[in-house]
């Protein structure tokens, strides 16, 4: 990642992806589509997905890293080649908790992703927690961080020392849930400010190397979605936060929320030194899209009494346990169905693993492996015929990877351009 950061800042219009998701069939997808070129694959988890208790994953840093491990061996992808990285690592998951508290859980969480091997930190300490006035000062915001730096720094011990994140002016993770009206363009003179803060608040903590580590800066560039639209990058009004960075020589910006922009848009975002483009529910979303042409398959070519009933399951256990969703979506009864299932915010990837649901991924996987679908079917349902290339079996993994890699193309061509210097070569399976 550090090589595509100093390619950038010499002058090359490249960058690199952020794949923040914790499915297995998500980051198999994810390594397999550079399997068979020379670029760095980075992988993220967040403090709420990952952390010393578990997350909603149940997997610590030490964990999530052996997880991925896993799959980068089943796949035969180099570890030398993989990043790991940890997204919003700070108070957010205790944000009921007093100041103390809360960063000293924050302090352990980022030690124990750095001992874990994660190359990647992003410090993010913007959230108010309790008893602090929201938003909190960028002071204290970068005080915070500082702190949570001076942890990373400690638990450091094989390996190189990790590359830092900053910046406080993020979108809401998972899109926006009130509309999209009120994004706001980072002003410049902010960016100037985080980085003040922050060195000084590095600096006072005798943290001098680890600032020349800081490699990027998290702002709004003007991209976000919500249920069911997005905001598109826009060049112009973009302008003057892009040339500011130019004044910085090492520092690129790191976009959230890019998800559902056009490739054009996410080229451009590239070309203004948004080099690191993170997505998420894009990627789940279309996981889910997958999983639903191959439940409509199922349907066509399997009896009643053997189907999954896929779409049954999630949305039966989804209204049993509603705290993932039902404060995000509003509306009538129809609406919430909807949104449950096809909102831009995929709220609905919170259900892939739990028992009831995994279980019913795993019969419909193995009724169409019984039954394989037809070309036809792959038409009608998944939409396209690329699933299908000289070699490889059409297999209901297959068709979910490629549905997966479509989107991750979007990224190669935002990161890479036509010239595509890693290499083209694509495997599904």
């Amino acid at each position: 990642m550090k090589d595509v950061v100093l390619r950038h800042v010499k002058g090359e219009a490249v960058g690199i992806c952020s794949v923040c998701s914790a499915h297995p069939i998500a980051i198999r997808a994810a390594l397999l589509f550079d399997l068979d070129t020379d670029r760095t694959v980075l992988i993220e988890a967040t403090s709420n997905q990952v952390n010393q208790f578990g997350g909603y994953t149940g997997m610590t840093p030490v964990k999530f890293r052996d997880f991925v491990a896993g799959i980068a061996a089943e796949v035969g992808f180099p570890l030398k080649r993989l990043c790991l990285g940890g997204d919003h690592l700070g108070p957010n998951a205790w944000r009921d908790r007093t100041p103390d508290e809360a960063m000293a859980l924050s302090r352990t969480l980022v030690a124990d992703y750095v001992a874990a091997g994660f190359s990647k930190i992003h410090l993010d300490a913007s959230m108010a927690v309790a008893g602090d006035v929201d938003p909190i000062d960028p002071g204290v915001a970068a005080e915070r961080a500082a702190d949570l730096c001076a942890a990373a720094e400690a638990a450091v011990t094989d390996g190189a020392p990790p590359l830092y994140i900053i910046g406080t002016e993020v979108p809401v993770p998972g899109g926006e849930t009130d509309g999209l009206s009120g994004i706001q363009i980072t002003d410049p003179a902010n960016v100037a400010q985080t980085l003040d803060l922050h060195r000084r608040a590095f600096a006072a903590r005798g943290l001098d190397a680890a600032f020349a580590r800081v490699v990027g800066v998290v702002v709004q560039p003007g991209v976000d979605f919500d249920h069911t639209g997005i905001i598109a990058y826009d060049r112009t009004k973009a302008f003057g936060l892009a040339r500011f960075i130019e004044g910085h020589p090492g520092l690129v910006y790191e976009a959230h929320s890019t998800d559902f922009q056009p490739r054009e848009k996410l080229r451009d975002l590239v070309r203004d030194h948004f080099a690191i483009l993170k997505v998420g529910p894009a990627v789940t979303f279309a996981l889910r899209e997958g999983l639903f042409a191959l439940a409509a398959m199922e349907d066509e070519t399997i009896p009643v009494e053997r189907r999954s009933c896929l779409r049954a399951v999630v949305d039966r256990v989804m209204l049993d346990e509603p705290d993932a969703w039902a404060k995000y979506y509003q509306g009538g009864h129809q609406q919430r169905k909807l949104l449950r299932s096809y909102s831009k915010s995929d709220r609905i990837r919170y259900y892939w693993t739990h028992p009831e649901v995994s279980a019913a991924v795993d019969r419909l996987f193995a009724n169409l492996a019984a039954v394989p679908p037809t070309d036809g079917l792959v038409r009608q349902f998944a939409g396209h015929e690329r699933a299908r290339r000289p070699g490889r079996p059409l297999t209901a993994e297959t068709i979910i990877l490629d549905k997966i890699m479509q989107v991750l193309e979007d990224y190669r061509h935002a990161c890479w351009g036509d010239a595509d210097s890693g290499g083209a070569t694509r495997r599904a399976g």
